[in-house]
């Protein structure tokens, strides 16, 4: 079987913490892959008025990790029903890809809101769950239920609101984001830019 990471999200833009956190996940987890799994719509963001259009995030997203071995950018979601539900996409997936075993990246804020998703405990029966450190989420290994697992790993404060505000801003964004993709950013988020359109 081939170890397969499951990180989705909505990449809104994609940023340099989310690669340095999957190349950890990568190694920790003993993954094969971590696909990005880009997200159309997320239910718990149905009033989001900032989300750029799918197909250019997914751009960025490929974009950005075609230099790294092991992360994958994936457009499965934008194939099911709308919004997109994790234990609908786990499910799915593990359909078409019999020869793949797949581990559900999240969080430690997600964690905490688990319960909150659509059918949480069908996820714990029945994928692993690997939990990652986030700013003011306290979250021990040993308070996390068996098949789910705590990636020990730096803290990551950077994030995709964060840079659409220094755009908004006129802030610089170097470092934030792969170089692969500066300028792709700055067209589709900066004051006046695309974010939203088709």
């Amino acid at each position: 079987m081939i170890e397969t990471g499951i990180f989705g999200g909505s990449f809104n833009p994609i940023h340099t913490g989310h690669i340095s956190l999957a190349e950890r996940i990568l190694t920790e987890a003993r993954l094969r892959e971590v696909w990005f799994v880009v997200s159309p719509l997320n239910p718990f963001k149905r009033n989001a008025d900032d989300l750029l259009a799918d197909d250019k995030r997914l751009e960025m997203t490929r974009l950005a990790l075609k230099d790294h071995p092991g992360l994958v950018a994936s457009d499965y979601e934008f194939r099911l029903p709308r919004p997109s539900y994790t234990w609908k996409t786990l499910s799915r997936l593990r359909d078409d890809y019999p020869d793949r075993h797949f581990s559900l990246i999240v969080g430690a804020d997600n964690w905490l809101a688990f319960d909150r998703w659509s059918h949480p405990e069908f996820i714990k029966a029945n994928f692993p769950i690997l939990v990652y450190p986030r700013p003011n989420c306290p979250l021990t290994a040993d308070s996390l239920p068996k098949g789910v697992s705590f990636i020990d790993m730096p803290l990551c404060d950077l994030s995709s609101t964060e840079i659409r505000q220094r755009l908004r801003e006129g802030l610089p964004i170097d470092g934030l984001v792969p170089e692969s993709i500066l300028p792709l950013v700055r067209k589709y988020y900066a004051k006046g830019g695309t974010a939203g359109s088709k």
